[in-house]
């Protein structure tokens, strides 16, 4: 388990599998995965469910046990970290607060760090997190190059 927890996030935690081991054998199968998932109104299929359930099965025995819930549920606590963490940087470079990060704002805030970037060093940063041509950053673009390079740490 998660040292890093609090008293209170675990006993979150429990409540939380509670719901989902409703028959409380201690573990969570495919089917009580299943019913939680659609009462949420959601419709995975059956190899998205086990594929749920093989990402945190540390065991190997096709259920989720609390110690397997608990590190699924820190590591959803952390992309949230993550993600406020990200959206507090995003509005560092955001100058003008109009939601989009401009070559000049990078540039600004970059020299700001210390880095004097080249021009071409300006448009590669833009380039990775542009997503829809503009040569603006928003931050769902930031977000979206920061999920791809995490992704990469788990090939």
């Amino acid at each position: 388990m998660d040292q890093n927890l609090t008293p209170e996030q675990i006993s979150e935690f429990q409540q939380a599998f509670l719901l989902f081991d409703r028959n409380n054998d201690g573990c969570i199968t495919l089917e009580e995965l299943a019913a939680v998932i659609h009462q949420l109104g959601l419709n995975p299929t059956e190899v998205e469910l086990l594929e749920m359930i093989r990402e945190v099965d540390i065991n190997g025995n096709g259920t989720i046990e609390f110690n397997e819930f608990t590190i699924l549920m820190a590591r959803k606590l952390m992309e949230t970290d993550t993600d406020e963490e990200m959206k507090e940087a995003f509005e560092v470079f955001d100058k003008d607060h109009n939601g989009l990060i401009s070559p000049s704002e990078l540039r600004h805030v970059m020299r700001n760090l210390g880095e004097n970037l080249t021009d071409d060093e300006v448009a590669q940063m833009i380039r990775e997190a542009d997503i829809d041509g503009r040569q603006l950053c928003e931050l769902r673009g930031i977000c979206s190059f920061d999920d791809r390079l995490t992704s990469l740490q788990y090939v």
